[in-house]
């Protein structure tokens, strides 16, 4: 029997195709979604990949034959699938694999609202419900309800998705702008050109065309080779600016004139920032600002000095979610360039944090790098993965050789040791025999010796 424990992931459905999962799959996972969260409706809709709309069509099957009547999408970005739960406050299902290669694909789901569904949010149900229709030889029957078959109906999206955004943004008065786009023959292909339409730029686009093969490149900015492309055309093209958006375009990492990456920590300071003061000018006194722990220290000292009131998460979209909720948060960033707004049902959208930055650059005559110098504080290491035979032993080895009255630490997600002028985490991955670490300091030279000290212990 396939091991659904190895598809149905902490937030979502992952696997390849048609070795992990198949339509027949598909179409009890619909059914099993429809009956745990109730629906009687929902909204389907899907990337590029060559799987995805045969898979997507499955599920809307599986879930109108479960008496929910399905609105299919189409193509659409996951953050357009989110716009288009929120707007109709319907669940949802997005089919896609985000950054991983072609012959992956998977379901982002939602509840009505944009409300994850994840692991502890009836993910395991939807599980175990499939699990129980699953016999030894691996065929699948999805018991028939006494209800009537649901509709299945399409329904386009793309236009109400760029002018809810567009919406949230001032970009009327901005000066223009020489942009380029990468958006690695993802959805960002399908995106950019609605929601840019009309807007003072000058758009110089890198690989638009639709193919979930990837033929030029693996749709994941968040390895530095697959951002080399855009780096050379903004420097050659004497860009202000450029723009690279992941498989299902709702991440977005940005690149200055200079040909630079912006880090999504400084992006996360830019963007709140803007979300505070236009808090404030609606009559928020204190608005709060979301960040999980492995983002820049510059993001809660901005907040701060801004009079806002930071709050620090765990690694994750669901624990970036529900501490929104909780705080009524205006704003959510995390260091893997995903942002969370309070206005956009608080679900992550990289275009819209990318039309913040175009206001923010439009609105005044200096170049980006200077703009987000402000906002770039601390030498960063990045993320660095060591493969290691036991996680917690070798973690261990590293708060013994930390272990001093200069040093903090606390557990929240890994392990962070906090010093006099740096601070490093170290996170075991769920699903992989890895160890995560990201270091940061005052200065390149002690960040480097941090880091070459922690992974030496790590990797001995």
């Amino acid at each position: 029997m396939r091991d659904l424990k190895q598809l149905v992931k902490a937030y979502d459905v992952r696997g390849v195709v048609p070795d992990q999962w198949d339509e027949v799959l598909s179409r009890a996972l619909g059914a099993a979604f429809v009956r745990v969260v109730g629906a009687s409706a929902i909204v389907v809709g899907h990337d590029m990949r060559p799987s995805s709309p045969s898979l997507s069509r499955a599920f809307a099957e599986g879930a109108a034959a479960s008496g929910a009547d399905v609105v299919e999408i189409g193509l659409c970005s996951t953050d357009q699938l989110y716009y288009a739960s929120g707007s109709m406050d319907l669940p949802g299902a997005m089919f896609t694999a985000s950054h991983n290669p072609a012959q992956y694909n998977g379901i982002k789901l939602c509840r009505a609202g944009a409300a994850p569904v994840g692991q502890d949010t009836g993910l395991s149900e939807i599980r175990e419900l499939v699990e129980s229709w699953t016999a030894a030889d691996d065929t699948i029957t999805v018991p028939a309800l006494d209800v009537e078959t649901g509709s299945i109906s399409q329904r386009e999206t793309l236009r109400g998705y760029a002018d809810h955004l567009l919406g949230l943004v001032d970009l009327s008065a901005i000066r223009p702008l020489k942009v380029v786009v990468d958006a690695g023959n993802g959805m960002g292909g399908h995106t950019v050109p609605t929601v840019f339409e009309g807007l003072p730029l000058e758009v110089v686009d890198l690989y638009f065309e639709l193919d979930g093969t990837f033929p030029n490149h693996e749709a994941n900015p968040l390895d530095p080779a697959n951002l080399v492309d855009l780096q050379a055309k903004v420097v050659e093209v004497g860009a202000d600016i450029g723009l690279a958006f992941d498989g299902d375009a709702d991440r977005c990492f940005v690149i200055d004139e200079r040909g630079e990456p912006v880090s999504p920590s400084a992006i996360t300071a830019l963007v709140a920032a803007r979300e505070i003061a236009r808090a404030r000018a609606a009559g928020e006194d204190n608005p709060t600002i979301i960040h999980n722990l492995i983002t820049s220290l510059t993001v809660p000292e901005v907040v701060r000095e801004l009079g806002a009131t930071p709050v620090r998460t765990r690694v994750g979209h669901s624990f970036i979610k529900q501490e929104m909720a909780n705080t009524d948060a205006v704003f959510g960033g995390e260091h893997s360039a995903h942002y969370y707004f309070r206005d956009f049902w608080r679900a992550d959208t990289g275009m819209l944090a990318a039309l913040h930055v175009l206001a923010a650059l439009g609105g005044q005559d200096r170049p980006l790098s200077q703009l987000t110098a402000a906002y770039d504080r601390y030498a960063a290491s990045g993320e660095i993965n060591s493969t290691v035979a036991d996680q917690d032993e070798r973690t261990q080895a590293v708060l013994a050789h930390y272990n001093g009255d200069d040093t903090t630490v606390d557990t929240l997600d890994g392990v962070t040791v906090t010093g006099p002028t740096w601070w490093f985490n170290l996170r075991a991955s769920n699903t992989e025999p890895l160890l995560r670490l990201n270091v940061e300091a005052k200065d390149q030279a002690t960040m480097e010796e941090i880091r070459d000290t922690v992974l030496g212990i790590v990797r001995a």
